[in-house]
């Protein structure tokens, strides 16, 4: 199947939620699959497919002290807090940010409705911009948040084109050279130390691989080669010319979920490391037209030495596995 995305018709009247015909889809298989064994964490996908669009919902019932890092020139994040029961990565853009609140809807049907303050839960939303690619103006909202926190599993989680990167695109120093993005993960288990990194990989800059090959973005489609961004934009810098503007609708949305406890100041270093590290993965990373944004979370249950520079250090890795997961499904 062909990485490079299609222009999608240009019609005068593109269509919205109102008009879709088709039921959501909960639980898509996407590229392949991702086992993780975490106690407490779940993950699901739910999709509209007239966009086609997506969310992914993070689920941690329990709780997690939360770190964000927040970096680009485009982030659009909903919350933010410092604890949470569920993250919402969506689609849509701004609009995508609807499908948090129906996270919460099913949340507080799961609590028979009680408001008190100890049952309130706490949900954050982020999301990518995904309508380059597609004709129409579906976008995720409550009903969708909703679906994608029924559809949560416990053991694996759905890599490619699926949830919220269902419409993910990557490489776009020109929107003609763009291919696929999407979402990945990777798990690791050390000793009593359990991480989990799930990213949605929307970015303007390419995919790396681990011998410095591009995997993904800027293709040509008359040679079939990939080029790095920082030729096209040394031969610009050169030629002195306004030609060939980055193209808008950028993010990488990532979460590291791990059982590591560790102080506030620990979690929010080990958030920096992390989200600095993908640097090697995506090229170039955090710019002005990108709006990417990690979330740490820990669920304080185990305790090893140094868990900030440790955790940070494989954690780094796993986080390059789960980028190249996105593009390449298991």
């Amino acid at each position: 199947m062909s990485t490079q995305y299609p222009a999608p018709p240009r019609t005068t009247s593109p269509f919205g939620n109102d008009h879709r015909n088709r039921p959501a889809v909960l639980g898509a298989a996407g590229d392949g699959w991702v086992e993780f064994d975490l106690p407490g964490v779940g993950i699901g996908t739910a999709e509209y497919p007239d966009g086609p669009t997506g969310v992914t919902v993070l689920s941690v019932p329990r709780g997690a002290r939360t770190a964000v890092d927040k970096r680009g020139g485009a982030v659009g994040v909903s919350g933010g807090f410092p604890y949470h029961h569920a993250l919402c990565f969506a689609g849509g853009s701004s609009f995508g940010l609807a499908a948090a609140s129906g996270v919460y809807d099913e949340l507080l049907r799961r609590t028979g409705y009680a408001t008190d303050f100890g049952s309130l839960p706490v949900v954050s939303g982020a999301v990518v911009y995904d309508f380059t690619p597609r004709d129409n103006a579906v976008y995720p909202d409550a009903a969708l948040g909703a679906d994608g926190l029924r559809a949560v599993r416990a053991d694996r989680v759905a890599v490619g084109r699926v949830g919220a990167a269902v419409s993910a695109t990557v490489g776009k120093v020109d929107n003609a050279r763009a291919e696929w993005g999407g979402q990945g993960a990777a798990f690791a288990r050390i000793g009593v130390a359990r991480l989990l990194v799930l990213t949605v990989v929307n970015a303007m800059g390419v995919i790396v691989d681990r011998d410095g090959g591009i995997v993904r973005g800027n293709l040509d489609p008359v040679t079939g080669r990939r080029r790095h961004p920082a030729d096209d934009y040394a031969e610009l810098l050169a030629a002195s010319t306004a030609d060939l503007a980055p193209a808008g609708g950028n993010t990488t949305l990532t979460a590291v979920v791990t059982n590591v406890r560790m102080t506030d100041t620990e979690l929010a270093q080990f958030a920096t490391q992390v989200h600095s590290s993908m640097h090697r993965a995506i090229q170039p990373f955090h710019t002005i037209a990108d709006g990417d944004t990690l979330f740490a979370l820990t669920t304080d249950e185990v305790t090893v030495p140094a868990p900030s520079l440790r955790l940070g250090t494989v954690a780094a890795e796993l986080a390059w596995d789960a980028v190249l997961s996105g593009v390449r499904g298991t």
